[in-house]
């Protein structure tokens, strides 16, 4: 098969599909020269760069596609219905970045915690602020999960390890053996820190309201999806002390976030690193190199 990996691949996962006789081009192309060769590959890898909307789908319809991978969890740039419609599959790899994102969220919360951030950026410029950085500990805190998949669970244990009391709340989960269940405003008003570990949403998961069902200490953290936390909100909640502070990873507008959001002395920022990590990217490829082979062996199959 010829397979176009838009936004990249591992190294080792390349090496693999090629040792199968696969063809794979790693070269970047954006939307208007997507749509003039589209129809030359068999299978498209992404990340979240690249979006798979209807305009890309209509110039591969009819065509040798027939497979979409997202190298990631979320599928939110893929018009995955559409693709489907016009005998396009769509498949992501949910298993392999749960880890390296529970660990990023919890670098946030040490970094804010602990003012690691500007400690770091002050003493740097020469400043000696040790009576300024009083901070938190995480132990004896209460950690409120919204999401409580591969992610939130990996994080739940990582947290309740650190001694942290983790509830959690889920549309779709009610009751776990370890983690106690809240509903979503109970959750908001006992969380000292609130991560978000859900998909896309068609509108804020939070807004004014819930930040004022929230501790004027609390800190949320995102590493789910730009958009689920209202950015105006947060930034009024943080500029009237009405929040702690924030950690933000997924923003409305990538690669060009909010600048005040970004520049604000109590969030951190990091630029969508959540699965960035060498082993996550090495599942992540793993987990394609299945996913192609599995389909290589169907279209076999069929031909046979």
């Amino acid at each position: 098969m010829r397979i176009l990996a838009n936004d990249g691949l591992d190294k080792k996962a390349i090496g693999v599909l090629l040792d199968e006789k696969h063809e794979i081009e790693t070269d970047h192309y954006d939307l208007q020269e997507l749509k003039g060769i589209i129809g030359d590959y068999d299978v498209l890898i992404v990340r979240s760069a690249t979006k798979v909307r209807k305009e890309l789908i209509d110039a591969a319809k009819g065509t040798r596609l027939k497979l979409v991978v997202r190298a990631g969890v979320g599928v939110d740039n893929i018009d995955v219905d559409y693709a489907k419609a016009n005998g396009i599959d769509v498949r992501n790899t949910p298993n392999s970045s749960s880890n390296s994102v529970a660990e990023l969220v919890l670098g946030h919360m040490f970094g804010l915690a602990r003012h690691i951030i500007n400690a770091n950026l002050t003493l740097r410029d020469g400043e000696w602020n040790k009576k300024h950085y009083t901070g938190i500990e995480l132990q004896g805190k209460t950690l409120g999960i919204v999401g409580f998949g591969r992610i939130g669970r990996a994080l739940a244990q990582k947290a309740s390890a650190l001694g942290m009391d983790v509830v959690f709340y889920d549309k779709f989960v009610s009751k776990d053996e370890r983690f106690e269940y809240l509903p979503f405003t109970e959750l908001l008003a006992r969380a000292d820190f609130l991560t978000l570990h859900v998909q896309a949403t068609d509108k804020p998961l939070i807004g004014a309201e819930e930040i004022d069902l929230m501790k004027d200490t609390a800190i949320i953290i995102n590493t789910s999806r730009g958009g689920v936390v209202d950015e105006k909100a947060l930034l009024m909640g943080l500029n009237e002390n009405r929040l702690g502070a924030a950690a933000i990873d997924v923003f409305t507008t990538e690669p060009n976030p909010d600048p005040e959001l970004c520049n604000h002395p109590r969030v951190s920022v990091t630029p969508h690193i959540g699965a960035a990590t060498a082993e996550a990217q090495e599942r992540i490829g793993q987990e394609i190199v299945d996913i192609v082979l599995e389909i290589g062996e169907k279209l076999r199959a069929r031909a046979s």
